[in-house]
């Protein structure tokens, strides 16, 4: 099943029912990537005591209004678009990918990157698909 092609509009992400809808869009975009629940938690920037909320948010809870929370839910899901741009008919391409070891990373995968560098690994990771999407 994959992941639900959004238009590209304003969101409100001071309304509650936004936030709702990007909690189960990433929660949606982590069964694909097939990443862990510590992997999740670690990718939203939460404690490994915060699983309850993984499910909480699968239901369609909505997602605190951190401006944390935000960014990083964004950038995940620029790496999702770009991956969406750089392989529209590849679906095992487009969601592999993040566990596949890339170069550009010292050989790591780009979940590695993102795990280890935070916030920050998760926009590096973003700006370079970006780059190869000419964005």
């Amino acid at each position: 099943m994959a992941l639900a092609k959004t238009r590209q509009a304003r969101v409100d992400l001071d309304a509650p029912e936004s936030r709702k809808a990007l909690a189960k869009l990433v929660m949606q975009l982590f069964r694909l990537w097939k990443i862990s629940t510590a992997d999740q938690l670690n990718l939203l920037g939460l404690s490994g005591n915060s699983r309850a909320m993984l499910s909480r948010y699968a239901r369609g809870e909505a997602l605190p209004s951190t401006r944390d929370m935000q960014d990083r839910v964004g950038w995940l899901l620029s790496v999702h678009k770009a991956l969406r741009l750089l392989y529209p008919k590849n679906e095992e391409m487009l969601y592999s990918w993040v566990n596949r070891r890339n170069e550009a990373f010292d050989n790591l995968t780009p979940l590695v990157v993102m795990k280890e560098q935070g916030i920050i690994g998760i926009a590096r990771v973003s700006r370079y698909l970006d780059f190869y999407c000419g964005q």
